[in-house]
């Protein structure tokens, strides 16, 4: 076993080992696929290859005569051999891109790995189209090369330029509770009628739905994480003075609870407005989670890594639905953001960090775990083996956050099970 051995401070009794070696991840790219749809008035320009085209298009599954909100500038032979200047060239592009597409206001320049290769700065070329093109239409870049991200990194470096370009809020304004991380419209719409029954008035979201909306940051601002793989976007946001709440992810009904009690402590909400505010939806979430108990519950599951739940989703299945987590394994291990998370799942449980894909299927095949969480390029493979698997990009694509969405965040785990059963028949 490649790596070494540590245990994460917060919990002795939990083990993480790091493991480095050849991985199977999409890279930062396909988090195009749920922003573009998130903040509706922005477009996302990839400065990459047909490779990088055929990736993003094959992910969204878009139809042909849609007309999406990502695009690529494709760079070709004779922009490598230096025959044109890529910057007069990416000029040209989104000169055109803005002349046809009028309703755009803010534009991600967004890299790939053939643009890092060659050294391309789109940070300059952002600023240099940003200057020309401001009021009307506000020019960013961020990079979701498979070199420096993988699949739900591309968010989270996303967030950050997002950060890097907000306005500063002024220590006198009043508090503001920031949730941090691309929501399904219906589950923020949910999140914001929770915490302004409570009394929490000052709600902001990071993604906002529109440019224009994108909230001020400052010390007046607390904010919390509603995905655990957003580190570069907390480190943005607490170097511009905001302050971090930390708390379980809202995965289900316990880490729902959990991650809206954090803000409610925050803001000194009482105890008894809190419970009364939550009440009736943790009692719908558990409602809904019992139907899937009986079949979930003694099931062995092992996660690859690949979108940095992991974690989060072995507390959820593990305590929520009595499933056993054979094997934990997650790209990159936060252990500040994730310390609520840890304490709370089996003692003893084996988490790896990093993945060598080898070893790891070896592990996976010698526990022969009832479910196996992984990403696309291992499913197939290991279906054709005789394990019944989940896709790990259906648990980002998909609405699970909340209350209201914990049964069908169960049945995702549920299905692949019971499909198995039927195919055994």
């Amino acid at each position: 076993m490649s790596g070494s051995l540590a245990s994460c401070s917060s919990v002795p009794e939990t083990i993480v080992r790091q493991e480095r070696g050849q991985r199977e991840v999409f890279c930062g790219l396909t988090g195009i696929v749920w922003l573009h749809r998130k903040i509706q008035d922005a477009f996302f320009l990839v400065v990459g290859s047909r490779t990088c085209a055929h990736l993003i298009q094959s992910a969204a599954g878009v139809m042909i005569f849609a007309e999406p909100r990502f695009a690529t500038a494709i760079i070709d032979e004779r922009d490598l051999a230096g025959l044109a200047d890529l910057d007069d060239e990416l000029d040209r592009v989104v000169t055109r891109l803005i002349e046809r597409r009028p309703d755009i206001r803010m534009l991600f320049l967004v890299g790939s790995c053939p643009s890092e290769v060659i050294k391309l700065d789109l940070s300059r070329a952002a600023q240099r189209l940003s200057k020309r093109m401001m009021p009307s239409v506000r020019v960013l870049s961020y990079s979701g090369s498979g070199i420096e991200t993988t699949f739900t990194q591309g968010e989270d470096a996303c967030l950050a330029a997002l950060v890097a370009d907000a306005p500063r809020a002024s220590d006198q304004e009043p508090e503001t509770l920031l949730v941090v991380g691309a929501l399904a419209d219906a589950v923020e719409d949910q999140f914001r009628r929770m915490f302004e029954q409570m009394g929490i008035k000052r709600l902001a979201f990071l993604p906002a739905r529109h440019a224009a909306a994108m909230p001020a940051i400052g010390p007046n601002v607390k904010f919390l994480l509603a995905q655990p793989f957003l580190g570069d976007t907390a480190k943005a946001l607490e170097a511009a003075g905001a302050r971090h709440l930390p708390a379980a992810f809202p995965l289900g009904a316990e880490g729902t609870q959990l991650w809206m009690a954090a803000a409610a402590k925050a803001f000194g909400i009482r105890d008894n407005i809190f419970e009364e505010t939550i009440a009736n939806a943790r009692r719908r979430a558990e409602a809904s989670l019992q139907r899937y108990r009986s079949k979930l519950e003694g099931k062995s599951i092992f996660f690859f890594p690949d979108s940095q739940l992991e974690v989060p989703l072995a507390r959820f299945l593990s305590r929520e639905l009595g499933m056993v987590p054979v094997e934990i394994g997650t790209p990159y291990l936060h252990r500040r953001h994730l310390a609520d998370e840890l304490s709370l799942l089996p003692a003893g449980v084996s988490i790896v960090e990093g993945q060598d894909v080898e070893r790891q299927l070896d592990r996976c095949r010698e526990a022969a775990p009832d479910l196996s969480v992984c990403g696309l390029g291992l499913a197939n493979p290991l279906e054709a083996e005789g394990f019944a698997t989940k896709w790990s990009i259906e648990l980002v694509f998909t609405p699970i956050q909340g209350f209201e969405q914990a049964g069908d965040l169960a049945e995702l785990f549920a299905r692949p099970l019971a499909r198995r059963e039927l195919l055994e028949v």
